[in-house]
């Protein structure tokens, strides 16, 4: 079985862009390949996705401990061909800047898979051997065993890459040309999501078709043994739980909605944009993260859901609110032109746009007594990234980031609201909490 992570020296390095040509040329090849993203990104999976139209799974060192990331990725790979490992940041690059911690390397490092290392080639020639070179050996076993030349021309190409391979040491097994007709859009979350791009198959149909490689030294170097599966458990349904699924709420981990599904709640995927109400006979409701900041105004128009909603958290249904989905929860959102919208009220919160990333990145969220889905004194790793902040982002947590902390969330036995992601599969047993919660939400009403 074909395996490997795509890191590069930095971010900016091409690594998507990688990613999907090799995804789409396996698929040429009659190859099943599967992909996976290091670390919490909600965006890059999503062109996986688009590329191969099934899963992509985030393995992230920091949410969750080794044997749960050996675990997801060899669940991943259960009857496919192949294994594309999407890299984050520069390759040693982890937690805090200063650490190699839940870095590209590190996950490397923990599922023994070797690295295709990505070098942009403009603006250098032999320095290129240096740099890589150097991050071969920064390791005692840096799992680098080749390197893709990007945004590299033929000509550039087959001037340079013996010379590359000589003075690094590491097989240089081919090239991406720039792609002008391939090229992809950001925002202040990254790039733009998959779904958002009408003609993204063509354009990875492109990059598949400007990607040259050695496909036999290739497969010489990257062939693994198939790791073993083991399978998930998953108990009977006992609960169903309403998952907000739309262009403005599209940020839940699938390994979040697995883990809920291993104990025992049927998802029910349910759209705020274009839905009357909320399913009928749920015992909870999730929220994710997404951008509700883009369609406020059509979130606003929807008002028979919006009352839907309020009804289902003021009665006590279990309710998890995520990052977008908490500032859907508020009382009013601001648009990204200014311009502010009613949301659900089922809190006090006014948002709007920061101008900047707002308490950005990994954190701890400190337990002070219980509720839906934490015990007093319990430490939950979780995430933010965002530019929209709220007036009233609640107390109910403490939260703890390097030599910094404050306070933010709103908690009780049945609610979860708050900016901080969190990631069930790390952490079951707030996925079973939330679960065993929906089922005696249900039982109470009579259809559980």
């Amino acid at each position: 079985m074909i395996q490997l992570t795509v890191a590069a020296p930095r971010s900016g390095g091409g690594k998507t862009a990688v990613t999907c040509a090799l995804l789409r040329a396996m698929q040429r090849r009659g190859l099943r390949p599967c992909a996976f993203k290091v670390g919490p990104d909600y965006l890059d999976p999503t062109f996986h996705r688009a590329v191969l139209g099934t899963k992509s799974h985030n393995l992230d060192l920091f949410f969750s401990d080794g044997d749960c990331v050996r675990a997801l990725y060899e669940r991943g790979c259960a009857g496919q061909d192949a294994a594309v490992v999407e890299g984050v940041m520069g390759c040693y690059d982890g937690l805090g800047g200063v650490s190699d911690r839940a870095s590209t390397w590190h996950v490397a490092d923990t599922l023994d898979i070797p690295i295709l290392l990505v070098v942009n080639a403009g603006g250098a020639s032999l320095t290129l051997a240096a740099e890589i070179r150097g991050l071969a050996q920064f390791r005692e076993n840096s799992h680098i065993a080749g390197v893709l030349l990007n945004r590299c021309p033929r000509r550039l190409y087959d001037a340079l890459a013996p010379t590359l391979e000589r003075a690094s040491g590491v097989p240089i097994l081919g090239y991406l040309p720039y792609v002008e007709a391939a090229q992809i859009s950001s925002r202040h979350l990254g790039l733009y999501a998959a779904e958002e791009i009408g003609d993204l198959q063509r354009r990875v149909d492109a990059l598949a078709g400007a990607l040259e490689l050695d496909w036999k030294r290739f497969a010489a170097i990257f062939d693994r043994r198939p790791p073993k599966r083991r399978p998930a458990a998953a108990q009977p349904k006992r609960a169903r739980i309403a998952v907000a699924t739309d262009a403005a709420f599209a940020f839940a981990y699938a390994e979040t909605l697995e883990t809920l599904e291993c104990c025992g709640a049927e998802i029910v995927p349910f759209s705020p944009l274009a839905d009357d109400a909320l399913p009928e006979e749920i015992g909870g409701l999730y929220l994710p993260g997404g951008y509700p900041e883009l369609h406020a105004a059509a979130l606003a128009a929807n008002e028979r859901m919006r009352a839907s909603i309020r009804a289902a958290v003021e009665s006590g249904m279990p309710t998890v609110a995520e990052c977008g989905g908490f500032l859907y929860l508020g009382a009013a959102l601001r648009d990204d032109k200014g311009t502010e919208y009613p949301m659900v009220g089922a809190l006090p919160g006014r948002a709007a746009n920061a101008g900047r990333l707002v308490r950005f990145g990994y954190q701890t969220l400190c337990a002070e007594s219980d509720s839906l889905l934490f015990r007093a004194g319990e430490r939950i790793p979780a995430h933010e990234f965002h530019h929209w902040d709220s007036d009233a982002c609640g107390d109910g947590l403490r939260v703890e980031k390097n030599d910094t902390s404050w306070r933010c969330g709103f908690l009780s036995e049945t609610l979860y609201a708050a900016f901080p992601h969190l990631y069930f599969a790390g952490r079951p047993a707030l996925a079973e909490r939330f679960a065993a919660a929906a089922k005696r939400y249900g039982e109470t009403h009579g259809f559980a």
